[in-house]
């Protein structure tokens, strides 16, 4: 399993432990130990995946070139 769910974690809890808890106290021990709920980002029910692709950047070279050894002033 990838993700649990709150349900899943008292559910186990209870089988391993024998101790019952509620889904609200799972998750606000599970806070106070610093985990954190993480959804999936968002996405817009009419994106078009191949739209996507004509957008993305497959260029990282930097766009500036290195100034020729000569040109730099030396420090006096």
């Amino acid at each position: 399993m990838v993700r649990w769910r709150l349900a899943d974690l008292a559910q186990w809890i209870w089988e391993e432990f024998g101790i019952s808890l509620s889904e609200t106290t799972v998750g606000r021990e599970l806070r106070a130990l610093g985990y954190r709920k993480i959804s999936a980002r968002p996405r817009h029910y009419a994106q078009n995946e191949m739209a996507i692709d004509d957008f993305k950047k497959n260029d990282f070279r930097p766009n500036w070139t290195r100034s020729a050894k000569g040109s730099r002033l030396e420090p006096k």
